[in-house]
């Protein structure tokens, strides 16, 4: 059995490890639809050239893109290292989920971070003093816009239910909150016992950050490239 490359050897044409960083890239697009609209989504219908394969050339394909408007989520982590988490129903994967406050970007213009804070005191009722921006994801690229940004909430503290201006219905109607330690978040995570996107990134990073001293995040309103 072949024990692989050597360790940092480039995977691919002249590239490395220095290369493996996400950038922009459209290609030609040469007819586009609209399939449906939506609340939160809408679907797009788009025939894209690409390359047809090895023996050179393209080739159009159609390809159906959900036009997202994007969200955020909160890692909030507290004084003695416990994530918050919180329960909701997913309707459409029929299950009660465990996940972080988290939201839609749903007002023009409105910075993330004060979307952040807002979701984190009206889906659980506390504020932070501290925000870092601890990822940005892409939850679905191969068939979705959507883009997420996870931040790091820290110095948490309980706000009194009065001082709150926001009824929760639908699915936030009944969401139960649990302090969990990280560590065991983490295990919770590697055993299959948690499954959302935004907490299963946010738990791994926030772990990751912590072994570094949380000496690389970024400011809390750190560009999205």
């Amino acid at each position: 059995m072949s024990a692989g490359p050597p360790p940092g050897a480039p995977s691919g044409p002249g590239l490395g490890p220095d290369d493996v960083r996400d950038r922009p890239e459209r290609w030609k697009v040469v007819e586009e639809s609209t399939a449906f609209t939506g609340h939160v989504f809408n679907v797009r219908r788009d025939r894209v050239e690409m390359p047809a394969g090895p023996g050179g050339g393209t080739e159009v394909v159609g390809r159906d893109v959900i036009e997202h408007l994007g969200s955020v989520g909160v890692l909030a982590l507290d004084d003695r290292d416990r994530v918050l988490m919180l329960r909701q129903y997913r309707h459409p994967v029929e299950r009660l989920l465990w996940e972080t406050p988290a939201g839609l970007r749903d007002v023009a213009g409105e910075p993330l971070h004060v979307l952040a804070q807002r979701e984190l005191l009206e889906e659980a009722g506390y504020r932070a003093a501290r925000w870092d921006t601890l990822a940005d994801v892409f939850p679905s690229s191969g068939m979705s816009n959507e883009r997420c940004r996870i931040f790091l909430a820290r110095d948490v503290a309980p706000v009194p239910a009065e001082e709150i201006d926001f009824e929760r219905v639908h699915e936030e109607a009944d969401m139960p909150a649990v302090w969990v330690p990280l560590d065991e978040a983490v295990r919770k995570v590697l055993a299959g016992d948690v499954h959302n996107m935004i907490a299963c990134v946010g738990i791994l990073a926030v772990h990751a950050a912590r072994a570094a001293g949380y000496r690389d995040l970024r400011p809390v309103d750190a560009p999205e490239d």
